[in-house]
């Protein structure tokens, strides 16, 4: 039988998520729920599901096994617990939320009914990505010396506008660095390791009306030792795609979304050469760098594959609700730097108190 699934929140990005579950042999989209009937009824109609107007109805639902919550931010808190307490496993748009205090809820509910949590980073899940990985983990860099993550993005006002949450500290968190750049600090600390201290600056430069930064920049140290750089915006017009660089006493790499760029080391072998051949002018997106939706859903479909392979298995996913955490410790971390204008250690005792300007 199918594992049934059920989506929380049916705006644009619940039909990456109804898409990605389409694909997957052995699952199916079978309900979902939005505070706005109307727009549940349009997701229902078009992936063949049931429309709910009250969460606890379809929490309640037989079919449904797996739980993905798409609503804004700061509002995935509430009805990842209420489905953990339903017994069922759930999958989060990232950010896992926007305080340590409401991600530790959620962790905690989940581990109490024994059920999965994994926020959505689906950048680890590319070809790239994980060749990186495992080219750092097997030592090939040498001494790791500088990680970098740039997110030169744009968005335009009206993208702001669109809806009353987007740009508010308390439903998007932040701004480009909560809600966009994110998938970078995942992939950088993922990649390079847990960050030791940091010191930042933000601001709102081309934006009106959002609470939050458009701009922000932060120098990082590594527990390995390794300095680092985040560079994040959606005021760089027309917008470029992101950049990751990884650079070592014996190598270096750089991943242009889901292109090496780089792949250069002191010992170059045959699968290098066949790495850096294989996974150089794979994007087929823009990425997001101007366009929220122009981005694809396979790499969610292969974070959902392990989602359902854990669950099968009764093992934790590849990224589980600590793993999710991470990165939001690192840029609350980032704007409480940068609002107080010191270097901050992690990990963070508390959340920063960030209130709007």
């Amino acid at each position: 039988m199918a594992v049934g699934f059920g989506i929380v929140g049916c705006g644009m990005i619940s039909h990456f998520h109804a898409k990605a579950i389409e694909e997957i042999r052995g699952a199916k989209f079978v309900a979902c729920f939005d505070n706005r009937i109307e727009s549940a009824q349009r997701l229902a109609a078009e992936f063949e599901g049931v429309a709910y107007a009250d969460l606890n109805d379809m929490l309640a639902d037989p079919k449904v096994d797996v739980v993905t919550i798409c609503t804004p931010s700061g509002a995935h808190m509430e009805p990842a617990v209420a489905a953990a307490n339903a017994g069922k496993h759930v999958i989060i748009e990232k950010p896992l939320e926007v305080t340590l205090k409401r991600c530790d809820k959620i962790i905690d509910a989940c581990k109490r009914n024994n059920v999965v949590c994994s926020p959505i980073f689906p950048s680890r899940f590319h070809g790239a990505s994980q060749a990186l990985k495992k080219a750092i983990d097997a030592g090939k860099f040498g001494t790791l010396s500088l990680g970098d993550a740039y997110v030169k993005w744009f968005r335009t006002q009206e993208y702001y506008d669109s809806g009353a949450w987007r740009g508010t500290w308390a439903l998007d968190g932040g701004g480009a660095l909560m809600n966009q750049a994110i998938h970078s600090v995942d992939l950088l600390i993922w990649l390079m390791g847990p960050v030791k201290s940091l010191s930042a600056q933000t601001a709102t430069l081309a934006h009106q009306r959002i609470e939050v930064e458009d701009v922000a920049t932060a120098a990082l140290k590594f527990e390995n030792g390794a300095l680092g750089v985040i560079e994040a915006t959606t005021a760089a017009y027309p917008g470029m795609l992101k950049k990751i660089e990884i650079h070592g006493s014996h190598g270096s790499a750089s991943i242009e979304e889901e292109d090496i760029k780089t792949w250069e080391f002191a010992k170059m072998t045959a699968k290098d050469k066949k790495i850096a051949a294989e996974f150089s002018s794979r994007n087929t997106t823009g990425g997001g760098a101007a366009d929220p939706s122009a981005i694809g859903h396979a790499a969610h479909a292969h974070q959902f594959r392990d989602v359902l392979k854990s669950i099968k298995q009764g093992t934790q996913p590849s990224i589980d609700g600590a793993e999710g955490r991470r990165s939001v410790e690192v840029i609350l971390a980032i704007y409480q730097a940068a609002k107080t204008n010191r270097v901050v250690h992690l990990p963070l005792k508390k959340d920063p108190v960030l209130k709007p300007k």
